[in-house]
């Protein structure tokens, strides 16, 4: 019993201190609320869109290799599109769509051309 209340306790503390760093960070990006810009992920890891992009914000994440892979395992996929583009303002409303393949391969030339 004693147990389960120190992880419990654990857990509540490593939340508290993950809520208050993203408030921190909200709060030194100096944007007005609801609004920031779009990050470049072109070239990295899809790990990092999870990480960099708020929780709130709509994401779709599809396979642009052509064969119609499920994204099960975010670390093993690499970005070859996004949309909106790399400094674009995201609101509540927006929708980031990101197209991916497994990592060590090459995102396919009809891709890599209309992202330019």
């Amino acid at each position: 019993m004693r147990r389960a209340a120190v992880v419990l306790g654990g857990a509540v503390l490593a939340l508290a201190a993950v809520a208050a760093s993203s408030a921190e960070e909200a709060a030194e990006a100096g944007d007005e609320p609801g609004t920031r810009p779009m990050p470049d992920f072109l070239g990295r890891g899809l790990w990092q869109v999870f990480t960099r992009l708020d929780r709130r914000t709509r994401l779709d994440v599809h396979d642009v290799s052509g064969r119609d892979r499920r994204v099960l395992w975010p670390p093993r996929w690499q970005v070859c599109t996004q949309y909106p583009a790399a400094g674009t303002e995201l609101d509540r409303r927006t929708t980031v769509m990101i197209g991916v393949v497994r990592k060590g391969e090459t995102c396919p030339p009809r891709v890599r051309d209309a992202r330019r």
